[in-house]
């Protein structure tokens, strides 16, 4: 299985556990059973390192994992955990139609078209989440974050968003191009919108990231 995560400070926990080495000048860990990469921030960079270590050999699962922004609805506190259900590529295409208001597909694959929402893999999901027994939600990716509550509340209500990040749909999409079974776990380190890091809770957010993949690849 392949881990990702945008940064190496949300997989601090996984130093230690197996072999460091360095991909395209990205840190990485080879574990048993396993292999993490640090994928870089945002869209572009989380598409090229999925894309290029699975150009180089087999990638059938894989799992990005990190922290996000939450939205009132999520109903989730800072530490708070959830899967993708599905990812919104929310600044693509017309502001609020997206691509299908553009007339065109964002991708073709498996003889479905996507515009601007793509699922994660449901099964590999389910297999995953068999004794976390987190919530399953609506995540948003923009690369641009709330700059406010005002901001973050209308997005939220535009696409009917639970938490906002900078990589995920890129990754599904990805994803779906490249036949890989996808699944994507956020921990929640503050209210999407909120700027001042004082109000943060990123160390209890990796903490939870840390409980719940250890459960998943095993001490």
């Amino acid at each position: 299985m392949l881990l990702l995560s945008p940064t190496k400070f949300e997989a601090a926990f996984l130093q230690g556990r197996g072999e460091p080495f360095s991909f395209r000048l990205r840190a990485g860990i080879r574990g048993e059973g396993w292999v993490w990469l640090e994928s870089g921030i945002g869209k572009v960079n989380t598409a090229m390192t999925l894309a290029a270590f699975a150009a180089g050999q087999p990638v059938s699962r894989a799992l990005l994992f990190g922290i996000a922004g939450a939205y009132p609805r999520s109903g989730l506190k800072a530490g708070g955990l959830a899967f993708a259900s599905e990812e919104v590529q929310a600044d693509l295409g017309l502001r609020h139609s997206g691509m299908a208001g553009l007339g065109f597909a964002s991708l073709e694959a498996s003889s479905s078209q996507f515009h601007n929402h793509f699922p994660l893999n449901q099964a590999f999901t389910d297999h995953l989440n068999t004794r976390l027994q987190l919530p399953r939600l609506r995540f948003i990716t923009r690369d641009l974050v709330s700059e406010t509550v005002e901001e973050a509340e209308e997005l939220s209500a535009r696409w009917q968003g639970d938490l906002e990040n900078m990589e995920g749909a890129a990754f599904a999409q990805a994803c779906l191009w490249l036949g890989v079974q996808g699944a994507e776990l956020r921990a929640v380190s503050n209210l999407a919108g909120i700027r001042d890091r004082s109000q943060w809770r990123t160390r209890e957010a990796v903490a939870g990231l840390e409980a719940a993949v250890l459960n998943i690849i095993g001490p």
